[in-house]
C-alpha cells in the first residue's frame, strides 16, 4: 500500500464517519418533521367540530342581541312616555298651585289671624 493508498482510505473512512454522524441527527429531525405533520393533521380534524360549534355559538349569541336590541328599544320608548308624563304633572302641579296655592295661602293666612284674634280677646277679657 502507497501512501496515496492510506491517505485515500483514511479519507474514505473520515467521509463514512461524517455520513453516519450527519446520519443521526436528519434521523431525528425526520421524526420531528413526522410528528409535527401528525400533530397538525390532528389539529385540522379536532377544529373543525370546534368551529361548528363556535359558529352555533355565534348565531345563538346574535340572535340573543336582537332580542336585546328589542328591549332596549321598548325601554327607550318606555323612558320617553315617563319623561312626558313627568313633564305633564309638573306642569300641573304648576298650575294646581297658581291656581288654588294662592287664595288657598291667603284663606289660611285669614282664618290664622282670626284665630290669633279671638284668643288674644279671650286673654283679655280673662284678665279683667
Amino acid at each position: 500500500m502507497t501512501l496515496g493508498e492510506i491517505a485515500g482510505m483514511i479519507a474514505a473512512v473520515a467521509a463514512v464517519i461524517f455520513v453516519a454522524l450527519c446520519a443521526v441527527p436528519l434521523h431525528k429531525l425526520g421524526r420531528v418533521l413526522e410528528e409535527l405533520r401528525l400533530s397538525v393533521r390532528d389539529i385540522g380534524h379536532n377544529s373543525v367540530p370546534i368551529l361548528h360549534e363556535l359558529r352555533g355559538t355565534v348565531a345563538a349569541t346574535n340572535a340573543e342581541l336582537e332580542k336585546l336590541s328589542v328591549v332596549t328599544e321598548d325601554a327607550a320608548k318606555v323612558t320617553g312616555h315617563a319623561t312626558v308624563v313627568s313633564e305633564n304633572a309638573a306642569q300641573l302641579a304648576t298650575l294646581f298651585s297658581a291656581t288654588v296655592g294662592g287664595p288657598l295661602v291667603k284663606t289660611a293666612a285669614t282664618a290664622h289671624g282670626l284665630r290669633s284674634a279671638l284668643r288674644q280677646g279671650k286673654a283679655r277679657r280673662a284678665a279683667k
